[in-house]
């Protein structure tokens, strides 16, 4: 992996915002090293009594310094601009990843939300600031390549003496390249956990609660944080280890340049011009070795991050991480108004599976599963818990990408050569177990986009939620808070499934749908349904929807029993 490569990738992504911003920094660089040039003409001046001179250098340098506060002013709020769309640069890639539903974008959904928080958040980080790094050292390589032509003229041996520190720099540098990497994904690993089990506590405060649990999730929270804390610990040392040992040798090579410049202070061989000169430049001249032993180790992290931020997007590729993408941020730029990419409907007869298989690293999973489903029809899976019905259902939708995973779905007799990409509306809709609502009206959860009254009030009516609907003070505009805590448990799973059925898929794939639902609503549900001609399969413990099955089909330990 070629980390440098990648980073130009990230800011070449919009050059009309970096490289102005790149130019201003290289350029405020340079003022330096007309100030100190024009500090040694002044003391000159001074010694040799030359008043005049010494007024109309000490202006020039006025000058130079105003000039040189008004470009990193604007080099500052240029870089913000920058800083904002190489984040969101490799933030949309990630993001179009994980939403794209099958196809050649796809990519591996995310663990946990601790872990999408530091793909999205840290990992980001570090490319970004690899790059920031990237801009400072070509600065900083201007500067003293300018700044030794003119200390070389002056005294040619201080001036060879400031390599020492970069060669000290590099050689330290590369010898913790294997400690930097393993801190870094380690630290990154750790905090994954401890935001994966604030969101999980923070998602599931109520049930904390109500079971008196909040010790045990302080003292598990406790074992995390402990972790975290070792492992931040551990690598910010590392890191300002790293910086401290740059600083240290910038110093050292200054002081021998200053004791190889003694003698020749001493004979009268250097001026005083020459001596502010060296002065002048002292601060200046340490940069360059501080800010490549901060790159080196930059670079390592910079390689966890993509590694890890590669495993979201399609095949792994970390090219897709960076690849070049219209972004309308700015100021003027304009925001094309996106179009839903659905597939083209097409009418089901049959859905067969054949051999499918899905197994995951513990071995649990299904396994050679054979069975057809018919138009209109009716089938219920059922088994004991862990026996692989949400499984099942995953991988009827080409949802479960890691492990084993194999087998045939064939809808009408033809081969699906993409599932997750087929099998979303209006060919197929999905209601998970535990389904997700987000803080907003009722009627934006069922439609989660372009859907108009009619199709949603079909909906409500179809998942026998219309008449709860009605009964609300605003109707299908109520508000149902975070997560949907304004309903109850059953209202929840049946607006879920009206979202499921809002765009009237040809398939409707529900998992243990009756788990919220009274007996009397389940039998609505069933019968609205079937009356509707939907083709379902659904995940069932209950008799009621065993009477209404077309057929019901057993799981046992991953296998189809009956």
């Amino acid at each position: 992996m070629n980390v440098f490569r990648l980073a130009v990738k990230v800011a070449r992504n919009h050059p009309r915002t970096i490289i102005p911003g790149w130019i201003g920094f290289i350029i405020f660089f340079l003022f330096p090293v007309a100030i100190g040039y024009t500090l040694s003409r002044g003391f000159d001046a001074l010694s040799t009594g030359e008043t005049g001179q010494v007024v109309k250098f000490a202006l020039v340098v006025v000058v130079l310094e105003i000039c040189r506060m008004s470009i990193i002013h604007w080099c500052a709020l240029n870089w913000i601009q920058a800083w904002t769309r190489m984040q969101t640069l490799i933030r949309s890639n990630m993001l179009a990843a994980q939403m794209a539903s099958g196809g050649p974008d796809a990519g591996r959904p995310v663990g946990s939300s601790g872990e999408a928080i530091t793909h999205f958040r840290d990992d980001v980080e570090d490319v970004v600031m690899l790059v920031d790094n990237m801009v400072d050292i070509s600065a900083g390589v201007v500067f003293t390549l300018f700044a030794g032509m003119v200390l070389a003229s002056t005294n040619g041996s201080a001036a060879a003496i400031l390599l020492l520190p970069l060669l000290g720099v590099v050689t330290a540098t590369r010898a913790l390249d294997t400690r930097v990497k393993h801190y870094r994904r380690a630290d990154r690993a750790a905090a994954g956990d401890v935001s994966g089990l604030l969101g999980d506590v923070m998602a599931a405060a109520t049930t904390v609660k109500v079971n008196d649990a909040a010790d045990a999730v302080l003292d598990r929270f406790k074992v995390l944080a402990d972790r975290r804390r070792s492992t931040a610990v551990r690598d910010r040392v590392l890191d300002e280890s790293v910086w401290a040992f740059s600083q240290g040798a910038a110093d050292v090579g200054l002081g021998l340049v200053l004791l190889l410049s003694a003698s020749a202070i001493a004979d009268g061989g250097f001026s005083s011009g020459d001596l502010a000169l060296f002065v002048s430049y002292l601060g200046w001249l340490s940069f360059l070795p501080r800010i490549i032993g901060r790159t080196m180790a930059r670079r390592k992290q910079a390689a966890v991050a993509f590694e890890r931020m590669s495993t979201l997007v399609a095949d792994d590729d970390v090219e897709r991480t960076v690849e070049a993408r219209y972004l309308p941020i700015g100021r003027g730029e304009k925001r094309p108004r996106p179009t839903p990419q659905r597939p083209t409907r097409v009418p089901l007869q049959q859905l067969q599976l054949c051999g499918l298989t899905a197994i995951y690293a513990n071995d649990a999973g299904i396994r050679n599963v054979d069975m057809t489903v018919h138009r209109g029809s009716f089938t219920v899976v059922t088994g004991a818990i862990g026996s692989g019905k949400s499984t099942l259902l995953r991988a009827i939708l080409g949802l479960c990408t890691q492990g084993d995973v194999r087998g045939t779905v064939l809808w009408n007799g033809h081969e699906l050569a993409d599932v997750p990409a087929f099998m979303v509306p209006p060919n197929a809709a999905y209601l998970p177990q535990v389904p997700q609502l987000i803080s907003d009206s009722l009627a934006d959860n069922v439609s989660l986009g372009p859907a108009g009254f009619e199709e949603i009030r079909l909906a409500l009516d179809l998942a026998a939620v219309a008449q709860d609907v009605a009964e609300m003070a605003d109707g299908a505009q109520t508000l149902i808070g975070p997560r949907g805590l304004r309903l109850s448990g059953g209202q929840r799973q049946r607006v879920a499934t009206a979202r499921a059925l809002v765009h009237s898929p040809e398939l409707v794939v529900l998992d243990d749908l009756s788990s919220a639902l009274d007996v009397e609503t389940e039998l609505q549900l069933w019968s609205n349904l079937r009356a509707a001609g939907m083709t379902v399969i659904a995940v069932s413990h209950r008799q009621v929807a065993f009477d209404r099955a077309d057929q019901v089909l057993s799981l046992r330990n991953g296998l189809l029993v009956s």
